[in-house]
């Protein structure tokens, strides 16, 4: 029997009662379908309530197959190895006491020795280097999440679930997952906004406020017919709402006509022009055509109403994000950062960076580039003061904040209001509640807790908690700031940070976005000498 998932008649709501599915019926064979949609409007739980993690509150979900599930930012404890993600140490083990010549009987017997082999294979689809036996907390984002992959591949599920998988990727990690993409042939769900990965798609399923919608086809024939039904929807609108005008024109003319008569009979009886019954027949005939030219033209106008109605919801109301920053009025000569000659690492015997020294001056845009493994996220943990270098110093010199992917900076507990009042003791209430809105946190929304946003919503509230103040930091480090964005949001958030006037350090592989903030220069990081 195919692999198969199924939904049928699926409804969820948020912790806060705020409805994302209601009714949803929704279909997944053995294509590649790629799942799109703006922040918020629900990706990552479909996918929860899909792999099982999270229940539908009415309806169900069935399934034939195996499923294989990636989340966003693979979790690991320090203990854990390569090995533990594939779920073989105990085989592993085995293999090692084999060699060893320490093996019984029964473990020689029941040993798999193209264990190893099959797990270099994986890996190598992946395009990571490593041992089972390597550390996962020694890997970076990037090498953990191809790590991560490469174990769903040695898996062999019927459907592949993937969250995000080019987040944290370098242009090497992007590439080997978009061809394994290309050329996988079961089943994959992929929650993306990676328009090279979306290319590789046999289908696209499209989630908004107004419901799904599957389309045939990879990202560019999705946006083809996208254009065409928006573009129809919005023809339909204007045809619509111009019939609305025309019977209301049609039924004043008509009023004014009936009117104007009424008032030519009401002279000539009061004249005596004509005879008392003519004139009451008149009135009657009068009240009677009245009467039907009414009920007509109800019936047009309700007609054209419920045609416009019925037009305007097939277009999704959507407010766009507009970044307006206050000033930080940063000098032209200020050093805000010096990195002084310095070497630093999680273990001593192999440090990630070696006597690393630059500084940054007045309001440059910085970014930090280098493939996954060499650095990236120990030179920002330098910066911020959660590492200390070995040898050299790191002096920052002004106001400085940091967003990073998981937005640690907000307390997930309080509500965004909550979280933009701490981190602006300034503000009134008038105040946070404005800033909140350019960040499009308006009224109710600026009271949800941070622990129920997605993954967009929460870089926005910790872009609208930092910059969104009175006195912005001079600095700001940004950590993969479009990993969890919509293609729409990346656009807004590269105008913002255009007319930002203070410094950026920033960590990312998009290259697109690099482009539209204005990077100054760049600061290449060797391969260091972590695995792959």
């Amino acid at each position: 029997m195919p692999a198969f998932i199924k939904l049928s008649n699926v409804s969820w709501s948020t912790p806060d009662g705020r409805p994302l599915f209601s009714g949803l019926d929704l279909g997944f064979g053995t294509d590649r379908t790629g799942l799109v949609g703006r922040n918020g409007v629900g990706k990552t739980t479909l996918l929860k309530l899909i792999s099982g993690e999270l229940q539908p509150q009415s309806g169900t979900i069935t399934s034939g197959g195996r499923l294989g599930v990636l989340r966003q930012g693979v979790q690991v404890k320090a203990e854990e190895m390569l090995g533990d993600l594939f779920g073989v140490t105990e085989a592993l083990a085995v293999l090692r006491r084999a060699e060893a010549g320490e093996a019984t009987a029964e473990e020689l017997a029941s040993a798999d020795w193209k264990l190893e082999a099959r797990i270099a294979s994986a890996l190598d689809r992946a395009g990571i280097d490593g041992e089972p036996e390597t550390r996962l907390v020694e890997l970076s984002g990037g090498q953990r999440t191809r790590a991560g992959l490469a174990a769903l591949i040695f898996a062999e599920p019927d459907f592949l679930i993937l969250d995000e998988p080019t987040n944290n990727l370098d242009r090497d990690g992007r590439q080997a997952v978009i061809d394994l993409i290309a050329n996988w042939r079961a089943g994959a769900i992929v929650v993306s906004h990676d328009r090279e990965l979306l290319e590789t798609m046999d289908a696209i399923v499209e989630l908004t406020s107004l419901g799904v919608t599957s389309y045939g086809g990879n990202w560019s024939q999705y946006r083809q017919r996208k254009a065409l039904e928006l573009a129809a929807a919005e023809q339909d609108l204007a045809d619509a709402e111009k019939r609305v005008a025309v019977v209301a024109r049609s039924a004043q003319a008509t009023a004014e006509r009936q009117a104007r008569r009424d008032r030519i009979g009401r002279k000539k009886a009061a004249r005596g022009d004509m005879p008392r019954i003519v004139a009451g027949g008149l009135k009657e005939r009068s009240e009677a055509t009245g009467g039907d030219n009414a009920r007509l033209v109800e019936r047009r106008r309700s007609q054209a109403l419920e045609d416009a109605a019925a037009a305007r919801g097939k277009i999704e109301i959507l407010e766009p994000l507009f970044v307006t920053l206050s000033p930080a009025r940063l000098p032209a000569n200020k050093v805000v950062l010096k990195v002084d000659s310095v070497t630093a690492g999680y273990r001593s015997a192999e440090p990630v960076l070696s006597d690393l020294s630059f500084d940054i001056v007045g309001p440059e845009r910085i970014a930090v580039t280098g493939p996954n493994g060499s650095g990236k996220t120990t030179l920002l943990a330098l910066v911020t003061a959660q590492l200390k270098p070995r040898i050299g110093t790191v002096s920052v010199m002004t106001k400085c904040a940091m967003l990073d992917q998981q937005v640690s900076l907000l307390d997930p507990s309080a509500s965004i209001r909550d979280n933009f009042l701490r981190m602006n003791p300034g503000a009134d209430e008038n105040a946070c509640r404005a800033a909140l809105a350019r960040f499009m946190f308006r009224a109710d929304a600026a009271l949800r807790s941070v622990s129920t946003l997605s993954g967009g919503q929460l870089l926005r509230a910790g872009m609208a908690c930092v910059l969104g103040g009175s006195e912005p930091p001079s600095l700001l480090i940004l950590d993969e700031p479009t990993n969890h964005l919509d293609i729409d949001s990346i656009a807004a958030v590269e105008v913002g940070l255009r007319a930002y006037d203070g410094a950026l350090l920033v960590v990312s592989h998009d290259e697109v976005f690099l482009q539209g903030i204005g990077i100054t220069r760049r600061l290449e990081l060797p391969t260091g000498h972590s695995p792959a």
